[in-house]
């Protein structure tokens, strides 16, 4: 390992602290309490999905401070930036009435037709047939359609905070290894399938058909342990909402996919999503207000991850590079909750010569671990942002999410090492 440059250390460090910041976010928000002259400030840095963008801020204050304007400036060029603005785009899409009348519809008449509880077969199939729909519609589209039903069903009702926390453990955990049927839908997949000519069969033969295995067995446990609780859940009140129409709903499913198929391309999906709020303005009646704040503050969390996690390939790699496939699972399950599991696997695909066994470790390891924290996989701020309004203090506790999510990260690790 080459000695880390000044700015790499201190990158490192800001890494560490906001890190440590992600977890303490209700320190902040007590302090909004008893500090009420500077609340907005407090509230501010309580924010989950503020956090990695402050950070990123303070790194690069500090790189202008230390290293000039051109220096700084040509670090940010670097970066891509592509995967935020496809969070945020396919999250306003996605979030819309059309599509998630158009979801839920597709959930109600599968329930129906299940041998359960009206109520247990939507909780089972918004945590496992949403999940792996991410594999097709990309997993920030599958969060943000499965938080939103969360959100104006389960969650809308008088439910135990443990049953919102074993909600959304699952769901983070499955929605990490339910876009693994396909080489383009999960971000940690899509960083290395090109180069490693993954195509779908080998998707599916590798990763997918394990990966269903554990989002059903998740899904149904969580479903059998809060049966009680699930029963309301069918319940569904007269919507004062209207049908949205059929040709609306093509229209939306059309830039939903255009979006999707050119993902890779910033330049393409920003212009049909720049067409696709026109559309939503010019038939404003059949749509519900866009979730444009809370995809800008997602897009503004993976953007400063982006920023910060530059500068962490010097201590990483050698980490990821030091073990044998076994070890690689499991360090990249453990590394996966303090970094992007996307970042993980960017860097294995920096490195030559890896061996199949190793490539399919790092990424079943990179992908078990990415419902145990926030930052550990890019849709989860998504999930955060829309759910931690249903929870006490709209404060999703990310100690909480840990435990909640550490018995479905044990499943995939089972179903990835066993199967």
């Amino acid at each position: 390992m080459t000695d880390p440059t000044f700015i790499q250390l201190v990158g490192a460090a800001l890494f560490a602290l906001a890190v440590i910041h992600t977890f303490s976010t209700k320190l902040f928000e007590n302090l909004a309490h008893r500090r009420p002259q500077h609340a907005g400030l407090w509230h501010l840095l309580g924010e989950v999905e503020v956090v990695f963008g402050f950070w990123a801020m303070i790194l690069m204050l500090f790189m202008f401070a230390v290293s000039g304007k051109q220096e700084a400036t040509a670090y940010l060029e670097t970066r891509n930036f592509t995967e935020p603005m496809f969070v945020f785009a396919i999250m306003v899409i996605a979030g819309t009435r059309p599509i998630l009348q158009f979801a839920a519809s597709i959930v109600m008449w599968v329930a129906r037709h299940m041998p359960l509880d009206k109520g247990m077969a939507m909780y089972f199939l918004m945590l496992a047939f949403v999940p792996l729909l991410g594999s097709f519609i990309t997993e920030p589209a599958a969060m943000t359609l499965a938080a939103l039903m969360l959100r104006d069903t389960l969650f809308a009702k008088e439910v135990s905070s443990k049953l919102k926390y074993v909600t959304i453990g699952v769901l983070f955990v499955n929605i990490s290894i339910g876009g693994t049927l396909t080489p383009f839908a999960a971000p940690p997949v899509l960083m290395v399938a090109a180069k490693w000519n993954w195509d779908i069969w080998f998707m599916i033969a590798n990763f997918g058909w394990k990966a269903a295995i554990a989002v059903a067995i998740n899904a149904g446990s969580a479903m059998l342990l809060f049966r009680h609780e699930l029963s309301a859940m069918g319940q569904q009140k007269a919507s004062d909402e209207s049908q949205v129409p059929l040709s609306v709903i093509f229209v939306h499913l059309m830039f939903l996919l255009g979006v999707v198929v050119f993902a890779h391309y910033p330049s393409v999906f920003m212009g049909l999503f720049l067409f696709f709020l026109g559309f939503t303005t010019a038939y404003e009646r059949h749509q519900n207000p866009l979730i444009l704040r809370e995809s800008l503050l997602v897009a503004f969390f993976l953007a400063g991850l982006v920023v910060l996690g530059g500068l962490q390939q010097w201590w990483l790699q050698p980490i990821l590079m030091g073990m044998d496939a076994t070890a690689v699972f499991f360090g990249a399950t453990v590394m996966t909750a303090i970094t992007d599991n996307a970042a993980l696997t960017y860097l294995g695909s920096l490195v030559e010569g890896l061996s199949e066994e190793f490539k399919v470790a790092l990424v079943a390891g990179a992908v078990t671990g990415g419902g145990l924290t926030v930052i550990a996989n890019a849709p989860n701020p998504a999930g955060v942002a829309i759910l931690r309004g249903s929870f006490e203090d709209k404060t999703i506790h990310p100690l909480g999410l840990l435990i909640a999510a550490i018995p479905p990260t044990l499943v995939a690790v089972l179903a990835f090492q066993l199967l």
